[in-house]
């Protein structure tokens, strides 16, 4: 059909007009349905992690993130958020800090005063993962999924660690507004971590002024 031959006509539903997208649903699970949707959160890693040919960064690794969110699911007040539209398009996980600090063990020198404080008096939930399905219309739906889990567990602060050569994600995560506060080393194992961390509201982040000016660049992840 030609454009002249278009114009005056309606169209309707089912002739080729583009259809409003369904809005996204945030949902939480409790371990049960977790478990439930391990193989389908598997996909959405495997997907949310895709990366440009030569980024320099390993393909992403479905063992090992079941491997992962297994042992998270362990921890106490582990908490899940899903986003759906007609399926699922995102998912955030993680549990809170204990206040005696081991959750930042082999920190590369002085930890920030303001995360000493907030990890002490139990403020501190630490990310396990941010999955999201690429699309154009969901910019904002990691920022939504973040708030939501920091609401539910009542958090001031949310804390990540991403591989150091992940620069990918790391970018990513700092675009959602997160702050690298330096590196991280597990004491078990070989990998450098880049330690993020996400305030919320503007009393957190006045209490961790000056860290955007640290140096270190990097990027967020679980352990």
């Amino acid at each position: 059909m030609t454009a002249e031959a278009g114009r005056g006509q309606s169209r309707k539903p089912g002739d080729g007009a583009p259809s409003a997208m369904a809005p996204v649903r945030l949902r939480r699970l409790n371990r049960w349905l977790v478990e439930g949707m391990r193989e389908d959160l598997a996909d959405l890693y495997v997907e949310s992690r895709v990366t440009a040919p030569g980024d320099g960064y390993r393909r992403p690794d479905r063992r090992h993130f079941l491997d992962r969110l297994t042992t998270d699911m362990r921890r106490p007040g582990f908490g899940v958020v899903i986003a759906e539209r007609d399926g699922l398009v995102g998912c955030a996980f993680g549990f809170p800090v204990r206040g005696d600090g081991s959750w930042w063990f082999g920190f590369d020198g002085a930890l920030p005063r303001g995360v000493g404080q907030l990890t002490v008096s139990g403020g501190v939930f630490a990310f396990g993962d941010i999955l999201i399905r690429p699309h154009p219309q969901d910019r904002g739906l990691a920022r939504r999924l973040q708030k939501r889990l920091l609401t539910d567990h009542q958090a001031s602060l949310g804390a990540t660690l991403v591989d150091r050569a992940d620069r990918a994600t790391s970018a990513e995560l700092r675009s959602w507004g997160w702050l690298d506060i330096g590196a991280l080393r597990r004491l078990l194992g070989t990998t450098t971590f880049r330690a993020l961390v996400l305030p919320v509201g503007e009393r957190t982040t006045a209490r961790l002024e000056g860290i955007n000016a640290m140096p270190g660049g990097g990027g967020p992840g679980g352990p």
